[in-house]
């Protein structure tokens, strides 16, 4: 690196360490040649949506990218690490409840795996984070909920979202762990899709019991032990493999958890349930976490435990991706 470029650097006035913003061109080349794919706080929304296709276009049965213009496609994510450095707050992702997971997921889940008009079940819907990327994208979506209060606030969330594609979005109230339910979205999928399956599965359930979600005896939140909860959610991906499309893709984020200073690995352990049910594993991203409520700041205090504990503070969730044998 030249003087020139080092001088440009920005140098933290608390330690002797050297910051490289990613939108500095040192920045950019550390990035680059790392591998590392930086998600802009402020980037422009949808701009693979704006994207022309090209005379004749090369495209995938699984999305809409045209392979001719590949490098037009910017704001989709190839690399293993993804760096994001805040949610989407715009619209109506109001982030109210605690340990849902961030609208660039399933933004660019759905980029990546389905394409405008199709459908895509999100089994933990929560306050309908999915539901509400398929209006701006143009997608189907179905959500499954079980807390009755839930079911009810995210509809209200996702039917004061624009909905540009005139697409159809509803909440299911259910236990996703229940064949009822799934028997629930079939006929939904049948009576108002016209359709057999769905083509993307999105799977964000709770870390087990990191956060109390409700006090329903059903919620993941509260089964008794690690055995259970995988259990629970090994009937899940049993229950909704026959909604999905042969080939097609189900989406997995989840992170682990400490347990009388144990690290318990819930992504492995749930993988594993996943591949056992029919789906082979195609990637795994790896996501940072960004001021987490729960470290909000006390993030000296966590550090000061974690040298003395012998641990490393979570900082990061995976993201799997699986494709229907």
């Amino acid at each position: 690196m030249s003087p020139k470029e080092i001088s440009k650097k920005k140098v933290s006035k608390k330690s002797d360490r050297v910051i490289d913003s990613p939108s500095s061109p040192a920045g950019k080349m550390v990035h680059e040649q790392l591998g590392l794919y930086v998600y802009p706080e402020k980037e422009k929304k949808a701009s693979t949506l704006e994207v022309k296709k090209s005379d004749h276009p090369k495209v995938s049965k699984f999305n809409d990218i045209d392979l001719n213009k590949w490098k037009e496609y910017g704001d989709i994510i190839t690399d293993s690490l993804w760096l994001i450095g805040s949610r989407d707050r715009s619209g109506m992702h109001t982030a109210e409840l605690h340990g849902n997971f961030i609208p660039q997921i399933p933004h660019q889940a759905m980029l990546r795996y389905t394409k405008q008009g199709e459908i895509v079940l999100d089994t933990f819907s929560g306050s309908g984070t999915t539901l509400i990327e398929c209006k701006r994208l143009g997608r189907h979506g179905i959500g499954i909920e079980l807390l009755p209060s839930l079911v009810k606030r995210s509809q209200e969330l996702i039917n004061k979202e624009t909905n540009p594609y005139n697409v159809v979005t509803k909440v299911v109230e259910g236990n996703s762990c229940l064949p009822k339910t799934t028997r629930k979205v079939k006929r939904l999928l049948q009576e108002e899709y016209k359709k057999e399956n769905v083509q993307l599965i999105i799977m964000h359930p709770p870390y087990h019991d990191i956060i109390k979600f409700s006090d329903h005896p059903e919620d993941l939140c509260n089964a008794p032990t690690n055995e259970d909860f995988l259990e629970k959610f090994s009937t899940v991906v049993r229950n909704t493999f026959e909604l999905l499309e042969k080939n097609r893709f189900l989406v997995l984020v989840i992170g682990d958890k400490y347990n009388q200073g144990e690290w318990i690995p819930l992504s492995f352990y749930t993988m594993q349930k996943v591949l056992e049910n029919g789906y082979k594993l195609k990637s795994i991203a790896v996501k940072n976490i960004v001021g987490t409520r729960a470290k909000r700041n006390v993030e000296h205090l966590w550090r000061r435990r974690a040298l003395g504990g012998g641990f490393y503070i979570f900082k990061h969730e995976y993201i799997m991706f699986f494709q229907k044998r």
